[in-house]
């Protein structure tokens, strides 16, 4: 199986589309393209002029990073694509690191997901020394 990874070229139609394909919540063109027009960096693969998956990275680039939106194609999982796009995001993200300093790169998975991301060294947390992650939602007023 040949698969191309493209990186920053992610088209807002192919964002939208793996993501209704992993049934996340539906986001706004607008909402979506100012999320990509903002990403420090996005890759995505493509096998047969079909994109199959993605990930971006955000943050300052300096102190922080995360790694947003990994969504690999349910037609396409487990076939070591996902783990393929988190090497070039984490090589991406150190790439950036001042010699001499510690950068933090964040992400928030799924329930039921926690190994993948062990296998990249990410740690759970909390921990003895990190408290939890906490997360609060803006909702629409109307």
């Amino acid at each position: 199986m040949k698969v191309t990874y493209i990186e920053n070229q992610l088209k807002l139609e192919d964002y939208l589309y793996l993501r209704k394909e992993v049934n996340w919540k539906a986001l706004s063109p607008t909402q979506a393209q100012k999320a990509l027009t903002n990403s420090l960096y996005t890759v995505h693969a493509v096998y047969n002029d079909r994109v199959i998956g993605m990930g971006r990275i955000v943050g300052d680039g300096a102190v922080i990073c995360y790694i947003q939106d990994l969504i690999i194609h349910p037609e396409a999982q487990h076939m070591g694509i996902g783990s393929h796009i988190m090497d070039m995001l984490i090589t991406y993200v150190d790439s950036l690191r001042e010699e001499g300093t510690e950068m933090m790169l964040d992400l928030m998975c799924a329930k039921g997901r926690e190994s993948f991301y062990e296998k990249k060294q990410f740690i759970a947390r909390p921990t003895d020394t990190l408290g939890p992650g906490m997360i609060q939602i803006l909702k629409d007023r109307g």
